[in-house]
Formats: structure tokens, C-alpha cells, sequence
């Protein structure tokens, strides 16, 4: 009865180690899925983004959204905390065990590559996918026809004339810079306004998620110059607390835009435009604006110096305040954790087949100007 036990005892072990071992066929499998995607995007919108995905992540940002703190977060967190368990673990019996030093590296390596294969697959098969649907230009028929520098200069010019409009609807602090006068949480609340309205045009909107949440490393998030991020495995959208009020509504529209299931980033910049410009309310509406007008103004200045500067003079005082206030926060923050979290996100983008990294947030332009051709806002 002992020497079977023993043999059980072996064959048990085989047993589980042959699961594991199954846990590493997740990754090819996902890099698979992922390079079948890029390939056919008709076929990722329709069965995917509007079918699977939605069936998936409604259920679960339901269920996240109940509660009142961020889930992404202290998933976040407690990962980090179980990896640096696990390496201290490691560490330690590597040091105690010099016979076993072999086994004991090969074992935490085993374990290292099954967890990654298994956060990669779900992460792929819950979201990632979205990475390969129709580009947003299409689903919205704005076409994808090239614009003059002049065409751009229209668009600076009436995007500006707009700010400067709502900028006198908006409330200021004593040092006339833009304040939420009822805090993040209002603005929270009211961010579904605008996805309610463009549903009506793009039905890719419908849908009901959980609101957006603040976060409580909001600080940490500065310092690594993200102003939100979006939790894929929770689908949640999470929001810096200590950015410009200015940019707050527009920054939550854009992590939703996210959880809509629009994961490039130069997409959901637009989409927030759209989505904050549809809002009823005044602070939505110039938040969007103000976003529109720091891009285009950008890509200006790379085409005609000149006429970015004559441009920027036509900004009214509160704009100005607005956009110096967004700039010395920035500052404050900018060093090697920002530069290194940019090159990780650079990584993480072209990883996605997003092969500009983190330029393609420019490409929020070409939309914009397709987008006011169509609607003949602009000179054509």
C-alpha cells in the first residue's frame, strides 16, 4: 500500500505538471488570434467588437460598477505586491537551497511564463481585440480623403472660435482658471450624457456600462503622465484625479470611449471630441474643445509656424489660462518616471499593431477634419 501511494504520488505530479505546461500554448494561441485580427477587420467588428465583446464586458463593468472604488486598481496594486512576494520567495530559497538552485530557477521561470500566457489570453480574447476592428472613419462613413494646410487652418480657426465661446459659460477659480464647482464625482455622473446622444448616430454606442471611477494613486499617475487609463480585465475606466479641470470631462470621455470597446488611443481621443461636444452641458462641450483645439494647434505648428502663432494670439484669457494651467501641472510632474512610462506605452501600442506608438494619438486631426468637411463647419 506504501509503494502505491508513492506511484499515486508520482502520477499526481505528472498530472499537474502537464496542466501547467497547457497554461503556455495560451500565449501562441493569443499571438495567433491577435495576427488572424489585424487581417480581417470586418470580420473583428461584426462578430467581435459588436457581438462577443459586448456580450462579455457589459455583464462584468455591471458587476465592477457596483462598486464604489476602482476594481482595475487594487487588482493593480495587489499584483504588484504578489510579484514581490513571489520574487522574495524566490530569492529566498535560490540563497537557502544551493542544490536545488537549478530547480528552483526553473520552476519560478515555468510559473513567470504560465501567469503572463494567461493574463496576455484573457486580456486578448475580453478586449484586445478591439485593436483590429474597422478603423472609426469607417464605421462613421467621415471617409479618409487627405486635407490641405489650409483645410487645418479652418479647422484651428472655428475650433478656437468655439472655445472662446463656451470658455464664457464655464466657472473659474480666483485665479480664473476653469474649476469643477461640484466636484469630480458630478462630472462622473453625467459623463453618459453625450455617448446617450451619439448612440442615436453611431449605433456602436448603445449599451450600458459602469461609471467611471476615480483613482486613489491618481498622484503616482501624474508622476507617470497618464491623465487615465483604462482596466481591460474589469472594464473600467479610471480617471486622474489631479488633472486640469479642464481636461476632467474630456479625459473621462475618452477612458468610456475604451470601454465602448474603441481601444486606439487617436479613436478614442476623437470619440471623446464627439462625445463631450454632444453633452448638453457647457463644461462637457468646452473640456472636448479645448482637447480638439491642443491637437490641432499641435499638428498647425509642424505645417506653418507662422500662422500658429497669429492663431494663438486669437485664444480669449480664459482659454489661455486654461492652457497654461493644463502645461505647469505637466511640469510639475515631467521626469524619468513620465519619459519611461512613454516608452513603455510606445512598447505597448506598436505590440498592438499600432506601428506609430504613441504618435498615432496624432491621427485624432485627420478624423477631426473629416469630420467638419462632412459637416461643412469648415472651408473645403
Amino acid at each position: 500500500m506504501y509503494q502505491n501511494n508513492i506511484k499515486a504520488g508520482i502520477s499526481m505530479k505528472k498530472v499537474k505538471l502537464s496542466k501547467n505546461n497547457k497554461l503556455f500554448l495560451l500565449f501562441p494561441i493569443g499571438i495567433v488570434l491577435t495576427a488572424l485580427g489585424s487581417h480581417n477587420p470586418d470580420l473583428i467588428e461584426k462578430v467581435y467588437s459588436n457581438g462577443i465583446y459586448k456580450f462579455i464586458s457589459q455583464p462584468i463593468s455591471k458587476l465592477t460598477g457596483l462598486f464604489p472604488f476602482s476594481l482595475g486598481e487594487l487588482l493593480f496594486i495587489s499584483t504588484i505586491f504578489f510579484i514581490i512576494l513571489k520574487l522574495f520567495v524566490f530569492v529566498k530559497r535560490f540563497i537557502e537551497n544551493p542544490n536545488q538552485r537549478k530547480k528552483t530557477f526553473f520552476r519560478f521561470l515555468r510559473n513567470v511564463l504560465a501567469f503572463i500566457s494567461v493574463l496576455y489570453f484573457i486580456f486578448i480574447t475580453i478586449w484586445g481585440m478591439n485593436y483590429h476592428r474597422q478603423p472609426f472613419w469607417e464605421i462613421a462613413n467621415l471617409g479618409n480623403t487627405k486635407s490641405s494646410v489650409k483645410d487645418l487652418e479652418n479647422l484651428c480657426e472655428s475650433l478656437i472660435k468655439d472655445g472662446n465661446r463656451l470658455r464664457l459659460l464655464i466657472h473659474e477659480d480666483p485665479n480664473g482658471v476653469m474649476y469643477l464647482p461640484k466636484g469630480h464625482d458630478d462630472i462622473l455622473n453625467r459623463a453618459y450624457k453625450g455617448y446617450r446622444k451619439i448612440s442615436t448616430t453611431y449605433p456602436q454606442f448603445n449599451g450600458s456600462y459602469g461609471k467611471p471611477k476615480k483613482v486613489f494613486i491618481s498622484e503616482l499617475m501624474s508622476y507617470m503622465g497618464i491623465s487615465g487609463i483604462f482596466s481591460p480585465f474589469t472594464i473600467e475606466a479610471n480617471i486622474n484625479t489631479t488633472i486640469s479641470s479642464s481636461m476632467f470631462p474630456v479625459t473621462v470621455c475618452h477612458e468610456m470611449a475604451h470601454q465602448y470597446g474603441f481601444a486606439r488611443e487617436d479613436e478614442a481621443n476623437f470619440i471623446a471630441y464627439l462625445a463631450s461636444k454632444s453633452n448638453p452641458d457647457a463644461d462637457f462641450q468646452y473640456s472636448g474643445t479645448l482637447l480638439a483645439i491642443i491637437h490641432s494647434m499641435n499638428v498647425l505648428y509642424e505645417y506653418d509656424n507662422d500662422k500658429y502663432w497669429e492663431l494663438s494670439e486669437t485664444y480669449s484669457d480664459g482659454v489661455k489660462r486654461d492652457l497654461l494651467d493644463i502645461s505647469e501641472h505637466w511640469d510639475k510632474y515631467e521626469g524619468i518616471i513620465s519619459r519611461t512610462s512613454s516608452k513603455v506605452n510606445d512598447t505597448y501600442l506598436k505590440a498592438n499593431y499600432q506601428e506609430d506608438g504613441v504618435a498615432s494619438y496624432g491621427r485624432m486631426v485627420d478624423l477631426l477634419l473629416a469630420y467638419y468637411k462632412r459637416t461643412e463647419i469648415i472651408t473645403q
